[in-house]
């Protein structure tokens, strides 16, 4: 097995080559060991899965290691979206979360997410320690565990459900009531964790909706389980063909990112609808508070926030850096261009599932489909696109990446720079207000290339400037 490495939301393998479960069970040991150096390890642990192959034997696995270190494993007893592991660790009082999800990547994929007592992704101290932990016994320590059996009847193992306490929780922070003036909604949990969450309280209050991919499928219908235009085609059809339909809503494999389809089927990026959210929030609801979103994330989430004078605060990508600013309690919402979000009061954690309801209660209390809502906000302050490129290095730009982007130009994109920010890649903020982002893959020679201005014709000439940059 190659080293432990944890990205932005965990360890992640393909199955049967380094995501075993000997892999497996030596990363849980590094987390059971981690957990009892805090001192919290007579806490327990809440252990969950998304529905990828093999999920539910990963997580009896797991509760087997921390079973063998003395700690109690509050066990799933089904796949468990990851905002809601969130709410059970804090719900609970318990030492922290270990989740089996590779979220939105392709089935041959999965992954351990660590989340601590705090409720959110766990911090680069603390995954850093689990590597050191984990990469130092890798191939050189044999532990014993005790039988699934014998841990249950020590009182080490207890099943949980927590799709009860999590939907009345969501009843105090969205109105339902609300919704239920919209019309027909269509939903696409995308074969995974949503099911039974995303439709439930729309069942329970007779408010139509309309549902596809709700089934167990760990190949995810042949396509990655990510809510994004490329990857739901059968969605943006059903949305687009059913004059019915007000607004379409899905997830991802592990609940935690959203997509959001208009009435007409077109889909909304999701820099769009954090923006949306933040001055519904704010001019509707009251509530008050700063917004944070990544490096990465569209700046119309700025001229919102300036609109209501409320603070920007600017992270590296990873959801972790949100999360602990909601644990202050200092936003209002933030969220990531990759559709996570969370808001005031509720997980420091992405949540989907809450997204989609919210996108819902402002489409129906407002009247206006999502477009006209954006449009009336563009009016209000300025329009902004943005843009995602991924582009590949040869060898030889792949070792010239490094001196490359620590010289950057003076002008480009025939403006000159205004500032250049590297807290996570290099962003380049340029006198008309336009933006690129370069960020380099620490998995392959890919460097990921985002950029931002106020029309389209506008952006295409900062993404041509930034391609020609890093390949010429």
């Amino acid at each position: 097995m190659s080293q432990v490495t944890f990205g932005t939301s965990g360890w992640r393998g393909i199955l049967c080559e380094d995501f075993t479960f000997e892999n497996v069970k030596v990363v849980v040991q590094a987390i059971a060991d981690t957990i009892k150096a805090s001192g919290e390890q007579d806490k327990g642990v809440v252990i969950g899965c998304d529905t990828r192959f093999m999920g539910q034997r990963f997580v009896e696995a797991s509760a087997r290691v921390l079973a063998g270190a003395g700690i109690k494993a509050y066990l799933c007893t089904r796949d468990t979206p990851t905002p809601v592991i969130s709410f059970e660790i804090l719900r609970r009082g318990a030492a922290g979360g270990i989740n089996f999800t590779a979220s939105h990547n392709p089935p041959e994929y999965n992954g351990v997410k660590f989340s601590p007592s705090w409720g959110g992704p766990a911090l680069p101290e603390t995954t850093g320690e689990i590597e050191r932990r984990a990469n130092a016994t890798i191939g050189t320590v044999c532990y014993s565990y005790p039988t699934l059996d014998d841990a249950k009847k020590s009182g080490l193992i207890e099943g949980i459900d927590p799709r009860g306490t999590y939907l009345a929780d969501l009843e105090n922070k969205i109105d339902f009531d609300v919704i239920r003036r919209l019309g027909r909604v269509a939903l696409n949990p995308l074969y995974g964790t949503a099911r039974g969450y995303l439709d439930e309280p729309l069942r329970s209050r007779s408010i139509p909706y309309t549902i596809i991919n709700d089934h167990l499928d760990p190949y995810f219908g042949g396509q990655p389980p990510e809510p994004s235009e490329a990857h739901i085609p059968d969605f943006i059809s059903l949305v687009k063909n059913d004059p019915d339909i007000r607004l379409g809503l899905a997830t991802d494999g592990d609940a935690d990112r959203f997509g959001i389809l208009d009435a007409d089927g077109s889909y909304i990026e999701p820099n769009y609808i954090i923006a949306l959210l933040l001055d519904y929030l704010i001019r509707v609801r009251k509530l008050e508070g700063g917004v944070a979103r990544s490096v990465a994330t569209s700046h119309l989430i700025d001229a919102v926030a300036k609109k209501h004078g409320v603070p920007v605060y600017e992270t590296p990508v990873g959801f972790k850096y949100i999360g602990e600013l909601i644990c202050q309690d200092k936003l209002v919402i933030g969220g990531e261009e990759s559709a996570g979000l969370t808001i005031k009061g509720h997980v420091p954690e992405k949540d989907g599932i809450l997204a989609c309801f919210l996108v819902a209660e402002m489409v129906a209390r407002e009247g206006k489909s999502v477009r006209e809502l954006l449009e009336r906000l563009y009016g209000e302050v300025g329009r902004f696109v943005t843009r995602r490129d991924n582009l590949k290095l040869s060898p030889e730009l792949e070792i010239a990446y490094k001196n490359k982007i620590s010289a950057v130009p003076a002008e480009i994109a025939g403006t000159k720079v205004k500032d250049i920010i590297r807290i996570d890649g290099t962003k380049l903020l340029l006198e008309d207000g336009s933006w690129m982002l370069f960020r380099k893959s620490g998995t392959e020679p890919v460097v990921r290339l985002y950029g931002e201005a106020g029309n389209d014709a506008r952006l295409a000439e900062v993404m041509a400037a930034g391609r020609k940059f890093i390949l010429s």
